[in-house]
């Protein structure tokens, strides 16, 4: 009787990832961060919820090399929950083809969950198809969860009534602070724009931030947004919060 319990209210999931790219600051190739889709992935999961893997343009997705477990930087190297799952070939074979935004019909999922990474602030920033889909989710009444710089399409996303998404919101996303910190690291700058400026910039909206690369979450409404890679899992906990399960 569980079983079937579970199964008739269990919930869908549409994470959204971004196409490979390259950024033009720094030549190099760019897309999600891994622990980002994830550990969102390990929350939802967990629950029985079903997750599906989406992009704009579907196809192969890869993902930021720094967030790779078993990149030569070690700079993920303690993300265990990733590491699993690229060594996984079911789950691996979740990004060797997507489906493209075209083909998904909001009706079909409960909540959308869009992964950050370096790629969102040129895949994501300025294409209407990811903005109209977080519109379309967000006005048909579903969750509707962002993280890092994902977080970029709120600076433009607007409602049927023209208002932006996030006029009279709180929300979060990548800090200033963490910016500087990657900046110095690689000793150059990395991103285009920064979304901290950008978003305090906008009129009518609470955009915060915590400490830096420490996880945080924010929940108003049916919005949730995540300030950086360590958020993912916060943020899933408050769309899990939000479906009531």
């Amino acid at each position: 009787m569980t079983a079937e319990v579970d199964r008739l209210t269990s919930k869908k999931v549409l994470m959204v990832c971004s196409n490979p790219a390259a950024s033009e600051q720094t030549g190099w190739p760019i897309g999600f961060w891994w622990a980002e889709l994830t550990h969102a992935w390990w929350e939802f999961t967990e629950l029985g919820y079903e997750v599906e893997v989406v992009s704009p343009d579907g196809g192969a997705l890869a993902a930021d090399s720094w967030s790779d477990p078993r990149d030569d930087s070690k700079y993920s190297a303690a993300d265990l929950i990733s590491l699993g799952f690229v060594s996984s070939p079911e789950h691996a074979a979740l990004i060797a083809d997507t489906k493209p935004l075209a083909a998904v019909s909001v009706d079909d999922y409960d909540a959308i969950f869009l992964v950050g990474g370096q790629g969102p602030m040129y895949t994501f920033a300025d294409d209407k198809r990811v903005h109209d889909v977080v519109a379309a989710f967000y006005e048909a009444g579903k969750v509707t969860a962002i993280v890092c710089h994902a977080t970029c399409v709120l600076l433009k996303t607007r409602l049927s009534t023209g208002e932006l998404l996030v006029k009279d919101k709180t929300w979060t996303g990548f800090a200033n602070s963490e910016e500087d910190f990657a900046d110095d690291f690689v000793g150059q700058r990395i991103q285009p724009f920064r979304i901290e400026d950008e978003a305090k910039a906008l009129p009518d909206t609470n955009f915060i931030v915590q400490g830096r690369f420490r996880a945080h979450a924010v929940r108003d409404g049916l919005l949730v947004t995540g300030q950086q890679q360590y958020s993912g899992a916060a943020a899933a906990r408050l769309v899990i919060e939000a479906l009531g399960r």
